[in-house]
């Protein structure tokens, strides 16, 4: 089996769900099963659009972006759902969890899509039945569909993954570029958008080829740097790795209620609040997760609305811990007028085996014992001005932190 893989290359997976909104709704409601289906925005406002659809509406015309009154002409028997984000969190949760059990070199790039590295898992077997094992792991336990790009590189993955859908398994060699690449029309290259397809026109550059084979200070000129990376993709060379730093990352998990009434009865309001913590905490150790801060979200009787939040020193899941955090902060921060909406979300959240502890009246013990090496950190920190020592969690959440507010900054 060991032979069926490179020597020194890589293989990549590209996993690409179809049609995924609507395949999870079909999933949730086997009476959508085989209906043309179709995810809208506003689905009862007539500016409403078509977020995605499944294959029987996209046999009758309909596209994402469509307007919903559209849609209805071209289909009246179109079944229209409204998007229901937490169902598609919980399956997207639920996809990488299977994913999981075949590399640790995964890298989610959005919730229905993510790159698998699986060039050590020749034990598994060979890369096409690796991928068959994933797409029928994944009908089999979740009844949604999926196609798969096997690859050496990213790129070449996720472009194999589009060649065919649904259900579809595609193999992409860097020898296939020229004949099944260059021929296609640029725009039609993953990483090129319509404006910047419209520049490589201008230079006379209309295909893939034309962009593979074209003097790179002219691409530069027109398209800056990132050009020659298009231009080294066009030739089937992408060396970047499956970065697995982003699997699980779950900005936050939160609930929320918006009361029949307003309230300023204080027992009432913190009655809410431990529901929502239970709630919190449910959603927490489903996902296998903790959180190192709660935040608190309060909205008045006037709209005024402000969120407050606390960092913690020690992971926390349970409803107890979750609710005692939210009250530290209800207590400072409500003014006692009446209240419209209460929230309370968990940020900073790790995966619970990765997690130091949760501080509980059985670890104290311990705690004791390990204040002396506390003291020593605090004296070093104390005489040289800096964090130069620090626990390993908070040093991990530290460099997550700062790889998010990079990720986010890219993209502002």
């Amino acid at each position: 089996m060991r032979e069926m893989y490179p020597k020194n290359g890589r293989v990549i997976l590209h996993v690409d769900m179809n049609c995924f909104y609507a395949s999870v709704e079909i999933a949730h409601d086997a009476s959508l099963q085989g209906k043309a289906l179709a995810i809208a925005g506003n689905a009862k406002e007539r500016k409403g659009i078509i977020v995605t659809c499944s294959y029987e509406a996209r046999a009758k015309g309909i596209r994402a972006t469509m307007p919903v009154w559209e849609a209805k002409r071209l289909c009246p028997e179109l079944v229209i759902k409204h998007p229901n984000f937490e169902l598609y969190r919980e399956a997207s949760f639920a996809l990488f969890q299977i994913l999981a059990r075949f590399t640790e070199k995964i890298q989610p790039v959005s919730i229905d899509e993510g790159y698998l590295d699986i060039t050590e898992c020749y034990g598994l077997g060979s890369p096409l039945e690796i991928a068959q094992m994933i797409q029928q792991t994944l009908l089999t336990e979740l009844q949604l569909p999926c196609s798969i790009g096997i690859a050496p590189n990213l790129f070449l993955a996720k472009t194999a993954s589009d060649m065919k859908k649904p259900l579809g398994i595609t193999v992409l060699r860097k020898r296939d570029v020229q004949e099944l690449l260059w021929p296609l029309p640029v725009e039609k290259m993953h990483g090129i958008g319509k404006k910047t397809a419209e520049k490589l026109k201008d230079v006379h550059i209309h295909t893939i080829g034309d962009l593979a084979t074209g003097k790179a200070y002219i691409i530069r000129s027109m398209i800056g740097n990132h050009g020659l990376d298009l231009q080294k993709r066009a030739n089937g060379i992408d060396n970047r790795d499956v970065d697995p730093s982003q699997m699980g990352q779950y900005k936050t998990i939160g609930n929320s209620i918006t009361l029949p009434k307003d309230v300023d009865e204080e027992k009432e309001l913190l009655d809410m609040l431990e529901r929502l913590s239970q709630s919190v905490s449910r959603r927490l150790q489903k996902r296998a997760l903790v959180t190192y801060n709660i935040q608190i979200t309060i909205k008045y009787y006037n709209r005024r609305t402000i969120t407050r939040s606390k960092m913690l020193e020690n992971a926390i899941w349970e409803s107890p811990d979750i609710f005692q955090s939210t009250i530290r902060l209800w207590k400072k921060h409500w003014d006692g007028d009446p209240v419209r909406l209460l929230g309370i979300t968990a940020c900073e959240l790790e995966w619970k085996t990765e997690a130091t502890k949760q501080l509980d009246l059985f670890s104290f013990e311990e705690d004791a014992r390990a204040e002396p090496l506390l003291t020593v950190m605090e004296q070093l920190n104390s005489k040289y001005g800096t964090k130069v020592i620090q626990h390993g969690s908070q040093l991990f959440r530290q460099q997550e932190r700062t790889f998010q507010q990079n990720l986010e900054n890219k993209f502002i």
